[in-house]
């Protein structure tokens, strides 16, 4: 019986962030293995100019490989178009029995426009990190009370600020993984010429 987690994300870049919230709930959750899935286009941020998606491939794929737990899929990035996250999971169904969809908290608060809620919710768990700092949403939805929620920790890391910080010159070692600082330097990501 395989239980997995599938985190996607647009990971721009992947950051300490991400790893020890989601490794807080393959603990908490008791989970063989987590799949992270960058997306190729995120349906809610399609006005938002992302770097080259193998650029955000690639740096997951480094980050990853050292953590037998952890996984890196293409599966998004190589559909090419939107990422909806429903046909993710029809897809991933077939080799998985179980499957926990984690998300973050500002997720859940706008799950209603997310494509064929219901149906995912059938297709998975849908776990949503929350931190202390989680303020209660000015709107709800019905799948607010059909989530699972697990308690993570507070991690105050942000991609936006990282590209920030690289544009201005400015350390991210304590932000990011040595591999992925290394990746960002040898490619220059994020520099003026690429934003």
């Amino acid at each position: 019986m395989s239980h997995i987690g599938i985190f996607g994300g647009t990971f721009d870049p992947i950051h300490n962030g991400h790893l020890q919230t989601v490794e807080h709930v393959l603990k908490e959750r008791g989970l063989d293995k987590i799949i992270f899935m960058p997306s190729f286009v995120s349906p809610l941020k399609t006005d938002v100019q992302s770097s080259y998606s193998e650029d955000r491939l690639q740096m997951v794929r480094l980050t990853v490989e050292s953590n037998p737990k952890f996984e890196c899929s293409d599966y998004e990035i190589n559909s090419e178009g939107i990422s909806y996250t429903v046909k993710t999971l029809r897809e991933f169904r077939r080799s998985y029995d179980e499957i926990d969809l984690i998300i973050g908290y500002d997720n859940i608060t706008v799950f209603d426009k997310w494509r064929d809620p219901d149906e995912i919710f059938n297709l998975a768990n849908v776990v949503v990190m929350r931190r202390d700092i989680d303020n209660p949403p000015e709107r709800t939805n019905k799948y607010m009370s059909m989530a699972v929620y697990v308690d993570t920790p507070m991690v105050n890391i942000s991609a936006t600020e990282i590209r920030r910080r690289v544009r201005a010159g400015l350390p991210i070692e304590t932000l990011v993984p040595e591999q992925v600082k290394s990746y960002i330097q040898r490619n220059k990501l994020y520099c003026p010429k690429n934003s």
